[in-house]
């Protein structure tokens, strides 16, 4: 198991080469299964003014005298809260465009009413923190040692002294269904109303959806599918290991482009860095680009290497978020989108 400053390097050198993989590059940590499942428990609500608990993924039971109504959360967190009817009142993380537009990673929230602690990595604004009289803070984690995403390490013991219990949902090496189910049973122990016709018909759609893609990969099982993100000067492959959608995509039977464990090395697990003469190393039929700001987007690449990849020439590109909102109202269009994909590709690689 990588030891934590190394896994701080390299989680902050690789993010800020920009648009890294594998949801910024965190290294890959070992365990087993039950290491990576953390706390099974959900919460127990015992409404505004009883007592409140949750057992997160780092084995930690968070605690409050009641339920917990000045949250405060990493954007994506608090995007997928809203989608269960649980408010934030602070978040972190990329929330704002340049031009004052939501993140693609703020999902529905509406970013003008929500305070903003930081946009960017390493952006946490203490004094605000303090000022929302926090009673909770959320984050997700992308490695086994349980780093809090989007906390900054200089400052998290300053954070952590506010006096807010803090929660830790993994999205490290597992594959989507576990994190989203666990996400339902934060945003329960919060108040939500998990039960209702609206969750029901989000998550019968994101199992629809599964079950397309699965039919989809089986229907043609030759498409080759490559997870790409582009940045000036490197062009990222990524792997299917670690990340929970392509795990889960995997498991459901699609093709991926692997690149050897020795080209992953570098990163942890997460992905093989290119030159962009190299991008066309792998053969690919449908290539998914990081949709994130981080990330150069396809229609901005101007690499002439880009534009001869004959998925790129057959207009076989679609989105990907490799940081994807945990919820199913989601999730499901993801699997949907790259359905679609799959079925309406040809075979160009």
């Amino acid at each position: 198991m990588p030891k934590a400053p190394a896994t701080r390097l390299t989680r902050r050198g690789i993010l800020t080469a920009g648009g890294a993989l594998g949801l910024g590059a965190v290294l890959a940590a070992c365990g087993d299964e039950k290491a990576k499942s953390g706390g099974s428990g959900s919460g127990a609500p015992a409404g505004k003014s009883g007592p409140w608990s949750f057992k997160d993924d780092r084995g930690q039971t968070a605690k409050a005298d009641k339920v917990p109504s000045n949250i405060v959360a990493f954007v994506g967190v608090a995007a997928a809260l809203h989608d269960y009817g649980v408010d934030v009142k602070g978040v972190f993380g990329p929330t704002k465009t340049k031009d004052g537009k939501a993140d693609v990673q703020a999902g529905d929230l509406d970013v003008d009413k929500v305070t903003v602690l930081g946009n960017e990595w390493g952006q946490f604004n203490i004094e605000k923190y303090a000022a929302l009289t926090p009673d909770l803070l959320v984050t997700t984690m992308f490695d086994g040692a349980g780093t809090l995403w989007y906390v900054p390490e200089e400052s998290k013991k300053k954070i952590l002294a506010v006096g807010a219990p803090s929660v830790g949902i993994s999205v490290y090496d597992r594959r989507m269904p576990e994190p989203l189910q666990r996400m339902l049973e934060l945003a329960k122990s919060l108040g939500a109303d998990t039960a209702s016709a609206k969750t029901a018909q989000a998550k019968k759609r994101f199992e629809d959806a599964a079950a397309r893609l699965r039919a989809a990969a089986k229907a043609k099982p030759d498409i080759k599918v490559l997870a790409g993100s582009a940045s000036q000067d490197v062009f990222y492959v990524s792997g299917t290991n670690l990340s929970i959608d392509l795990e889960y995509f995997k498991a459901l039977g699609v093709n991926f482009v692997e690149p050897p464990a020795s080209a992953l090395k570098a990163s942890g697990g997460w992905f093989e860095n290119l030159s962009w003469e190299n991008v066309d190393k792998y053969k690919a039929d449908v290539i998914m680009m990081d949709n994130r700001t981080s990330a150069i987007q396809p229609a901005d690449i101007t690499e002439a290497t880009w534009k001869k990849l004959p998925a790129v020439k057959a207009g076989q590109v679609i989105a990907r978020n490799p940081e994807p909102i945990l919820s199913y109202d989601k999730c499901a269009p993801l699997l949907e989108d790259l359905a679609k994909a799959i079925e309406t590709a040809e075979k160009v690689s």
